[in-house]
């Protein structure tokens, strides 16, 4: 039986390197608590999500304010977007730069503008204008990062397989104790990607979405094939003509898979608190808090369970009681 309040997060879809699984891991578990411990509290939706996006931003980990991917001219322009399932209300940035937490500078433009979404350098004055400090652009590179960029930039590298390689977007959904929904996704964006590409993230329904009536989705993955099919809006679609969450998020990466061979993953809630992490890629870290329980995972035979209040972490047992019963199909079956 679901309950709230529940918070799910992910940290990217694609083929992690095994040397840094243990650190995604890690950083959606500590994630996923740190949105759980708001929400326990009486915090809203927007204010766990923006928390464990921006935790997830501070990880060098994630491709995600520090950690985030390198443009073709090895500088970092980031995207993010939140949005609010009580009132519809949304706000987003695309291409900005110095700027340490974009997803905090996303619900500003919800919480304090009329408008959805502000780039480049309207963003730039826009913080400036809501004291938000200017950080140095060296203190968003990670050596990992640097080291990406160089790789991928020969004319030969597959820009949709150096995108889903190592690390990706992030993001959180959740349903807060008075059954309100919120999400968020935060993203570096596209590996080695021109100056000023934008991607799904920063678009309502592609990067994100939530409507208390229905649930709320945030993704990741391709942002070009996600933006083609507006994934997020899609499965919520499925999910308005009553399908589950699970067979919404499916049917809404199958479609991406069939029409445009885009790979990623989603986190999917419904406003009774039922929830997935699901995705088509090799990898996606995710994890979600509910019940006083951590659930999380990273393949698609994984679902660990413990106690959130565990200080030490044991070695992971698998749930398969909890998770539903596995598919045969390219999606993974980790709830």
């Amino acid at each position: 039986m679901a309950s709230l309040p529940v918070i799910v997060v992910h940290g990217g879809a694609g083929n992690i390197p095994r040397a840094r699984e243990s650190m995604s891991s890690a950083g959606v578990r500590e994630a996923a608590k740190a949105g759980y411990v708001c929400l326990q509290a009486g915090g809203s939706a927007m204010d766990a999500v923006v928390e464990a996006v921006t935790l997830l931003e501070n990880n060098p980990t994630f491709n995600a304010g520090r950690g985030s991917v390198l443009t073709q001219k090895g500088t970092v322009e980031m995207d993010a977007i939140v949005m609010d399932g009580r009132t519809l209300a949304s706000g987003a940035v695309s291409a900005v730069r110095r700027i340490a937490n974009p997803v905090q500078l996303a619900r500003l433009v919800m919480d304090k503008t009329s408008h959805l979404c502000l780039t480049a350098e309207g963003a730039s004055q826009f913080a400036r204008n809501m004291g938000i400090p200017e950080v140095q652009e060296e203190s968003l590179i990670t050596e990992y990062s640097i080291m990406r960029w160089r790789k991928n930039l020969s004319p030969d590298a597959n820009p949709v397989e150096s995108h889903m390689g190592k690390m990706g977007t992030v993001g959180a959904v959740a349903v807060d104790l008075q059954g309100n929904i919120a999400c968020a996704t935060s993203t570096g964006g596209m590996l080695n990607k021109m100056e000023g590409r934008v991607g799904d993230t920063p678009c309502i329904g592609c990067g994100a979405y939530a409507d208390n009536k229905l649930g709320a989705v945030s993704p990741t993955g391709h942002g070009e094939a996600i933006m083609k099919v507006t994934l997020s809006r899609l499965i919520l679609f499925y999910m308005e003509q009553g399908k589950s969450v699970r067979e919404a998020a499916d049917m809404g990466l199958a479609y991406m898979w069939d029409r445009v061979q885009g790979r990623g993953g989603v986190v999917v809630v419904d406003p009774k608190g039922e929830w997935v992490a699901r995705f088509n890629s090799l990898q996606m870290a995710w994890a979600a808090a509910q019940g006083g329980q951590l659930h999380y995972g990273m393949y698609g035979e994984e679902h660990f369970t413990r106690d959130i209040q565990e200080q030490k972490e044991p070695e992971p047992q698998s749930q398969e009681a909890h998770s539903p019963t596995r598919s045969t199909d390219t999606h993974t079956d980790t709830q």
